[in-house]
């Protein structure tokens, strides 16, 4: 399948092997426009791993990834980058930069070869900046940003490249809980709103359950299980997946799962 009736990301009979291990074993995986995939795992189950695959950053060991429906090697990188962002878990500033200057390199996938960013690049990039909470911190040097700063720094980057697809891993490291459920909150809404197709790479099951529609549960044996977020994140589910008992509680729509 190809073309608009393809899913903005999927993946076909998907293998991926770290140090020679198989975490992940023929996963079929597809992510629709307005969707919200979770990923959710122990630590070294390969999720990280998965999600860079998944961007076209590693190959896989077997099966094929594809975009709208193209497989990876058939798209030159600027094509992909269009189409898909990544945010990995780790920002690097090797030379310094303004907050600004930072951000817009999100609008470089757009411009031709010899293009200077314009005034309408900058505006998209200030009205991201104001949607992580950054306004009026363009001029900013970014080596002089917290953790917390630089993180928001890295999402509002990805939302000035404004792909179909977002990749985002582990999104909420370094926040604290207000800019977690505004993170959340914002991208529910471009998928909801606007149709992207979202998967995020997730540690809290109860925000995964609240935000997200499916979720993604692996093993790091070769196991994938996925499904809706309601009879996927269950006690029992995630009492596996994570090798200690949880217990759910519920309120209303709601779930929390606490450690027996």
């Amino acid at each position: 399948m190809s073309g608009q009736y393809a899913a903005p990301l999927a993946a076909r009979q998907l293998v991926v092997e770290v140090g020679g291990r198989r975490v992940i074993d023929g996963l079929d995986l597809n992510v629709a426009a307005g969707e919200c995939l979770g990923i959710l795992g122990r630590n070294g189950a390969g999720k990280s791993t998965l999600l860079t695959t998944l961007a076209g950053l590693r190959p896989p060991a077997q099966g094929e990834v594809l975009l709208a429906g193209t497989p990876y090697p058939q798209l030159n990188p600027r094509a992909a980058a269009l189409q898909r962002g990544w945010l990995g878990q780790f920002q690097q500033d090797p030379f310094g930069a303004s907050v600004l200057e930072t951000a817009l390199a999100g609008r470089h996938p757009h411009l031709g070869r010899w293009d200077w960013e314009s005034a309408a690049d900058a505006a998209k990039v200030r009205e991201a900046l104001s949607l992580l909470g950054l306004a009026g911190m363009e001029h900013r040097q970014v080596h002089t940003l917290s953790g917390g700063e630089r993180q928001r720094l890295a999402l509002a980057t990805l939302l000035v490249q404004a792909p179909g697809v977002y990749l985002l891993d582990e999104p909420l490291s370094h926040l604290d809980l207000n800019h977690q459920m505004a993170v959340l909150r914002l991208f529910s809404q471009l998928a909801h709103t606007q149709g992207a197709a979202v998967v995020m790479v997730l540690h809290e099951p109860a925000l995964a359950h609240r935000f997200c529609d499916r979720a993604l549960l692996i093993h790091g044996d070769g196991r994938c299980i996925q499904g809706t977020a309601d009879e996927t994140l269950t006690a029992a589910q995630l009492s596996e997946l994570y090798a200690y008992r949880l217990r759910q509680i519920s309120d209303g729509d709601q779930r929390c799962f606490i450690p027996e």
